[in-house]
Parts: C-alpha cells; sequence; structure tokens
C-alpha cells in the first residue's frame, strides 16, 4: 500500500495528476532506487570517471528515465531530444533541473547500452512490486505467442541480389573517398534496369535475365574481393576494408541462394536462407496456413491483472509445445509462487507439458483444444469453462501491447537491439496496466468514502 499511498500524494500536483502514468513511475523510481542500479552496469560499461572536460554526462537514472519516457510515448531518439524542451513533464520526470536537454546522440549512445539481460531483471522486479502491491497475484497464468516483425521489405531473391550490389557500392565509394588508389567500376545502373525487367518477367525469359543479373553480381563479389587484398592506411579505411571482409560472405551466401532457385531450380532450406542482408537475425515464421512474417516469435506469459508476467525472445520458429515448460520455470523461479491455474491455446498442448505442470504443483491445467487422448485437467467443469474464457484474454493484451507501443515492426537495428525493444515496450505496457489497475482503486475509494 505504500506505493497507492505515496501516489495519492503525488496527484495533489497539477502536473502529475494530469499525467497519472508518469507519476506512478516516479513514484516507484524513487521508492526503489535498485531498479536504477540493475541497469547502471550496462550504462556505465567502458566509461571512466575524470576531473577533466565538460562534466555534463546524464546520471544513470536520467538515462533510464529518458528511456522510459521514449517508450510510454512511443517517440525516436530526435523527438526525445525536442520534448526535453517542448514538454513540462518530459523535463520534470527526466530531472533536467537547469541543465541543458541532452542531445539524441548522447541519448541514444546511453540507452543503446542496456542489455537483455538487465531489462528482464527489471520486468520481474517491476512486477515483484505490483505483486507486493495486491495488483497481482500469479495464481493464474496464460501463454500465447505472436510474431514481431523486423523492418524489412519482403525478400526475393531478385531483390536480395540487388541490395547487395548497392551495398557493396556504398562500401566501396566511401572507401573511395577515403584512399585514391582504392578504384572501382559501378554496376548499379545495368543491375538496377535488369532488376526492374525480372520483376515484371514471368515467362522462361526470366531465367535468361536472371542469368544477366547474377553475372553482374559475380562481377561485383570479385571486385569486393580483389579490394580485400590491397592495402590500406588511414583508420577509417581500415574500418571500411573491415566491414567488406564481413559482407563478402554475405554476398556469396546470396548469390548461392540465389543460383540454386532461380538456375537449377532447388528447393533451398530455410535454414539456409537469408531474408535481408540489413537485419541477417530476420527468422521466417510460417503457422498454419497464415500469412508468411519475418521477424521473431515471442511468447508471453501473463497474468490475472494483465500484466505480462515474462516475455522471450527466440530465435527460429519452435513449435509452441516447446515453449510453455520454459515459461512455466521462469515464472515459478522468477516471483517465487506456483501458480494454481496454466490456461493455454491449443498450440501447447501435450502431454510432456502435462506433466511438467502436475510435477511443478499446478492444479488446473486447461489448454483450449485438445487432440486424441490428452485431457485437460481442473477441479470442476465450471472452473474449465471459466478458464477457457479467460484465456482468450491474452490475445486482447498481445493487441493492446503491439499497437498501444508500435511493435507490430520493431524498428531498432541488429538482434541485440531487437531484443531490448520489445522488452522495453512490455515494461512501458506494464507501466501503464499498473496504472490503470490503481486508478481503479482510487475512485472505488472515493465512492465509497
Amino acid at each position: 500500500m505504500k506505493l497507492y499511498n505515496n501516489l495519492t500524494l503525488k496527484f495533489e500536483r497539477p502536473q502529475w495528476r494530469n499525467n497519472p502514468e508518469f507519476a506512478l513511475i516516479d513514484t516507484i523510481l524513487e521508492d526503489h532506487p535498485e531498479l536504477i542500479e540493475l541497469l547502471s552496469k550496462d550504462i556505465l560499461q567502458g566509461n571512466s570517471s575524470s576531473k577533466y572536460g565538460r562534466q555534463d554526462m546524464p546520471s544513470v537514472e536520467q538515462i533510464v528515465r529518458a528511456a522510459i519516457f521514449k517508450e510510454m510515448k512511443t517517440l525516436d531518439y530526435r523527438e526525445l531530444a525536442f520534448a526535453q524542451e517542448d514538454s513540462r513533464i518530459c523535463a520534470t520526470f527526466i530531472k533536467l533541473d537547469e541543465r541543458k536537454p541532452f542531445s539524441f546522440q548522447m541519448l541514444q549512445k546511453y540507452i543503446s547500452r542496456i542489455s537483455e539481460e538487465s531489462l528482464q531483471c527489471l520486468l520481474y522486479e517491476i512486477n515483484k512490486i505490483a505483486i507486493s502491491e495486491g495488483l497481482e497475484d500469479v495464481k493464474s497464468i496464460r501463454q500465447d505467442s505472436t510474431v514481431v516483425k523486423t523492418n524489412i521489405h519482403y525478400p526475393t531473391n531478385n531483390a536480395l541480389v540487388w541490395d547487395c550490389i548497392k551495398e557493396s557500392h556504398r562500401l566501396l565509394e566511401q572507401l573511395h573517398e577515403e584512399c585514391d588508389k582504392v578504384s572501382f567500376r559501378d554496376y548499379r545502373k545495368s543491375a538496377k534496369k535488369m532488376y526492374f525487367k525480372i520483376n515484371v518477367t514471368k515467362s522462361k525469359k526470366r531465367e535468361e535475365a536472371f542469368r544477366k543479373q547474377l553475372g553482374t553480381f559475380t562481377k561485383s563479389i570479385n571486385q569486393v574481393s580483389n579490394t580485400l587484398k590491397k592495402q590500406v592506411k588511414s583508420i577509417k579505411a581500415k574500418a571500411l576494408m573491415t566491414e567488406l571482409q564481413e559482407f563478402l560472405p554475405v554476398m556469396q551466401q546470396v548469390y548461392s541462394i540465389a543460383y540454386r532457385k532461380q538456375i537449377l531450380g532447388e528447393k533451398v532450406p530455410n535454414s539456409e536462407k537469408i531474408f535481408s542482408i540489413y537485419e541477417p537475425h530476420t527468422n521466417i515464421i510460417v503457422k498454419g496456413g497464415r500469412e508468411i512474417l519475418f521477424g521473431h516469435k515471442i511468447n508471453l506469459t501473463g497474468g490475472r491483472s494483465n500484466l505480462i508476467l515474462d516475455c522471450e525472445i527466440l530465435e527460429g520458429n519452435p513449435s509452441d509445445t516447446k515453449l510453455f515448460q520454459p515459461a512455466v520455470d521462469r515464472v515459478i523461479t522468477g516471483y517465487g509462487i506456483t501458480p494454481r491455474d496454466s490456461v493455454t491455446d491449443g498450440g501447447y498442448a501435450w502431454s510432456e507439458n502435462v506433466d511438467h505442470c502436475i510435477n511443478s504443483g499446478i492444479t488446473n491445467i486447461i489448454f483450449n483444444k485438445i487432440v486424441g487422448s490428452l485431457q485437460n485437467i481442473a477441479s470442476s467443469k465450471n472452473i474449465e469453462t471459466r478458464l477457457k474464457k479467460w484465456r482468450s484474454g491474452i490475445e486482447g493484451v498481445i493487441s493492446n501491447w503491439k499497437r498501444g507501443f508500435g511493435m507490430r515492426v520493431c524498428e531498432w537495428k541488429g538482434w541485440e537491439h531487437f531484443k531490448a525493444k520489445v522488452l522495453w515496450s512490455v515494461i512501458a505496457y506494464n507501466f501503464r496496466t499498473m496504472t490503470r489497475l490503481i486508478l481503479e482503486r482510487i475512485v472505488k475509494e472515493k465512492a465509497f468514502a
């Protein structure tokens, strides 16, 4: 009740009363400074203190507060930098005081350092606060999976070949500007012309066009390979050489995939494919007859309060049946509470999952659809029916989270940043849910006063 009482007092000030979400987060961070400490190691990594120069680096608390404000308002870094001057609540929440607003480059530098592991710990600690305040009891849990797409165009062999030619030209052009002795040929004009021709050709002439495009692509690959044999001196030129060296195997992989599929007519396994040269961590997600998606599968576990208790970001496209047991174990271990009820859709149904729940001490084990000899375990038919109806609410939670925090597509680049962005948005969603629950409590108390 301490959080509730402190928040009620804070609502006496108009600027907090008009922004209850930030009033709640501000209260939590003030009452629990250990939450800031969870992220301090990541933020301060590589930093060394000095009494010389400008002492205007934001504090760890300011960086964490800025990251939370950014997610709650779904801003990019430039918008966050502008909000420091434009929004009074932003300046107050970040604790700018009379200091000059921080640049978007500085905010991005430090916020992007925060790792998935630290954010997982933060998510659990915030949920423990909700449990201690009576907002959640972890007696009933429900699971479901969804897909967050990466920010890529639809991957076709033609598009990937064209992307490789463009990217290699960009790197070679920058290298030429830095080092005059590095010369190269521009293959973009002919490659672009052939790219559009392949897109509109559907007859046997398409294979012929693809052969010509792969011929151009081969010249581009050889050009990069020959450039890597040259010696450069400047630091920037060496950095570009390193990029080219890392990019060359990607080009060769794309060539192999395109040749096998378009010329030889092979069916290339998904495990051997690459779906984006810019986001190579992207997975292909196929669920039955639904639309094929490119991104990552996310498994979410929720409670009665609609808080997200656990979030797992997955590589590949594992079956839901394999996700059930680890999620149950993480909830029990993370919160020290064994749920009474576990309910999921039919995709998680598996006899081993039932046995695992029984061994873990869960009483009611419900799958929305079951096949074969598998049976739901419930204390009564009424409980089973009610839990099945309650299960569908997790789909509303996922929809609310994805729409409210822009998580249909993740715009952060790289695998580590993808995971961090998903967890930041889950934490922001939980703050919003906690605010709603506490406001409902305040309204009820006023009604009975």
